[in-house]
């Protein structure tokens, strides 16, 4: 036992006595613990050992084909009065659905060892951390929470010996039966439930299901945000270092942004750019009155696909030790790992995701599942901030939305106040790309890149957002939206994006601190077209301007599918959303 606590213990054994496990191990956290349990995952074959010289540390992993991604259809809040989960959650009352996975879970564990993990979601001893448990049939699990979390005794610091504040996860593989794969949330118990999935997103329950669903509930409770937010570092070449927080949904580029390298303009003048996190962000006021972050996690859970020296150095310099790569190709010639767009060259000796031969430069079929991933310790990235544990966390001057929009966002536009920052967080959206099934070009909403994630009614979201706004007065960051993919009339992206985005940064942060004027449209401050620097770019102040461009005609479409889109919300929208509508559908006149 790592615990005195006999809220954890409690909890524990009833749920042994549920699952009927052959065996409980305590996970500590030690080094020797967690190399019996890599020897155990080689012996039966769950993990393939790569290259020691070329990967030291770092594991294969494959997972059924019908396994290979989140599934928000079977992802439920259970919340006692359906309206408390809101439209865009799958609800289910907690008595029905304990009901209906009780008895899924009875035995379930028979012939298996239980895993208890405990860990802790931000830095051991944060006053902004949280505890949580998870009990787990899958040595898959053990290792990855590993990597993610701070795991092991010390994550019980911040409980102590009576707290009953610790969040607890149940998962089992069982059959892997996606008939009977549920994730299933109950922010009034702080609990989840995760069974018949042994995927990543749906297993590692520190993830979007606590970091994110769970702890959004705590947040909204408790006075604090947790959103899916990356938060980076600029550092001047005096070494004073500014943070922004930023929220894009998923194919929008969070990860490069996180892990930027600058150009060389910025580089040659001393310029730096620091990760704390790449995915999620958690902010609580500080004594000082400022919004202050930490990244829950402990490392990073990419995507493989498209992971290159050009695309993210930094992530693809992250993955060389100590990493579990999942769903990956297999290079047999020398045990290391490929996906599609790490380079020009395939292996031609190989196995795919799946475990069958193949043959790189031939083949038709694909070597990297598209959601393959990565799970790589955050302490690998060179870029890595060097407040990464601090426990108070980073004070954060700016917050960022952003899309993929063709036509209709310019380059980057500043909100006029905090209300107004919030409206246009919660009217955030991308343009579907051919990579998603169905039509091109649907505008599909994501507030706050929150809509999977919000673990109850967004519309009460919207307000928790301005209450803390209230909260935070002037002393609130400066809300801005970006949006680098803008096209012309080829389809062709008109900015450069990657790390030429520094130079919309370097915009933003001087808004923060009153170092340059904007210009005033309907929809928020921009940039006059000389401020944004484009030393060493193709593209000259012509060509930004065209990039600030506002189409009134557009953008009444826009506030039209706005209106539509809030009018699900019903009486739980904000008031105050309805009013900054109405505002800008008067401004565009």
């Amino acid at each position: 036992m790592l615990t005195k606590n006999q809220n954890v213990l409690k909890w524990v054994d009833e749920m042994i006595a549920l699952c009927k496990p052959d065996q409980v191990l305590w996970i500590d956290g030690s080094e020797e613990q967690l190399d019996a349990l890599r020897a155990e995952a080689t012996a039966t074959g769950e993990m393939y050992p790569l290259n020691p010289e070329k990967l030291p540390g770092c594991y294969l992993h494959r997972t059924l084909p019908n396994d290979v991604a989140r599934v928000e259809d079977r992802t439920f809040i259970c919340t006692t009065k359906e309206e408390d989960a809101g439209p865009i959650n799958n609800w289910c009352s907690p008595a029905e659905m304990y009901a209906k996975l009780t008895p899924m879970y009875d035995g379930v564990m028979k012939g298996r060892t239980m895993y208890v993990i405990p860990y802790s979601m931000g830095p051991i001893g944060s006053p902004l951390a949280k505890v949580g448990v998870e009990l787990t049939d899958s040595i898959y699990v053990v290792l990855n929470m590993a990597i993610m979390t701070r795991m092991g005794k010390d994550a019980f610091e911040n409980l102590g010996d009576t707290s009953d504040d610790f969040v607890r996860g149940l998962h089992s593989k069982a059959d892997i039966d996606p008939e009977k794969r549920y994730i299933v949330h109950f922010p009034e118990d702080n609990t989840i439930w995760s069974i018949n999935s042994a995927y990543g997103g749906n297993v590692l329950l520190g993830k979007k299901c606590f970091a994110l669903r769970i702890a959004s509930y705590q947040g909204k409770n408790e006075g604090w945000m947790a959103e899916h937010m990356l938060i980076l570092g600029i550092e001047n070449p005096k070494g004073e270092v500014k943070y922004v927080a930023a929220a894009f949904p998923s194919a929008c580029g969070k990860t490069n942004l996180a892990m930027l390298v600058p150009p060389e303009i910025y580089a040659k003048q001393g310029y730096k750019v620091w990760c704390v996190g790449d995915d999620i962000a958690w902010l609580k006021p500080g004594k000082d009155g400022r919004l202050y972050a930490i990244n829950p996690e402990n490392g990073f859970f990419g995507v493989a696909p498209g992971t290159n020296q050009k695309s993210n150095p930094n992530a693809l310099a992250s993955t060389r030790k100590g990493t579990i790569f999942t769903n990956v190709a297999l290079n047999l010639d020398d045990d290391t790992v490929w996906w599609e767009g790490l380079d020009k060259n395939p292996p031609e000796h190989a196995l795919d995701w799946t475990g069958k031969p193949w043959n790189g430069k031939t083949s038709e079929e694909k070597g990297a599942h598209p959601n393959s991933r990565f799970t790589a310790p955050a302490k690998n990235c060179p870029c890595v901030s060097p407040e990464f544990d601090n426990p108070q966390g980073v004070p954060i001057s700016a917050m960022i939305f952003g899309g993929r929009r063709a036509k209709t966002a310019p380059l980057v536009y500043q909100s006029f106040d905090w209300k107004h920052g919030v409206f246009v967080g919660s009217t955030m959206a991308s343009e579907t790309t051919a990579a998603a099934t169905g039509a091109v070009g649907v505008v599909r909403r994501d507030p706050m890149a929150m809509r999977p994630f919000c673990g109850y009614h967004m519309g009460d979201y919207f307000g928790h957002w301005l209450e803390m706004g209230e909260k935070l007065g002037d002393k609130a960051p400066k809300i801005f939206n970006v949006n680098w993919f803008r096209t012309d009339d080829e389809g062709h992206f008109i900015w450069p994006g990657f790390g030429d985005n520094m130079r919309v940064l370097m915009w933003i942060l001087d808004r923060c601190e009153d170092k340059v004027d904007a210009v005033t449209t309907p929809i928020g401050f921009e940039p006059k077209p000389e401020d944004i620097n484009t030393e060493g770019l193709s593209i000259g102040t012509d060509v930004i301007a065209d990039l600030l461009n506002v189409d009134p005609a557009l953008w009444k479409e826009e506030a039209a599918g706005i209106r539509e889109f809030y009018a699900q919300f019903g009486d739980r929208l904000p008031q105050e959303l309805r009013d900054q509508l109405d505002a800008l559908e008067k401004r565009l006149g």
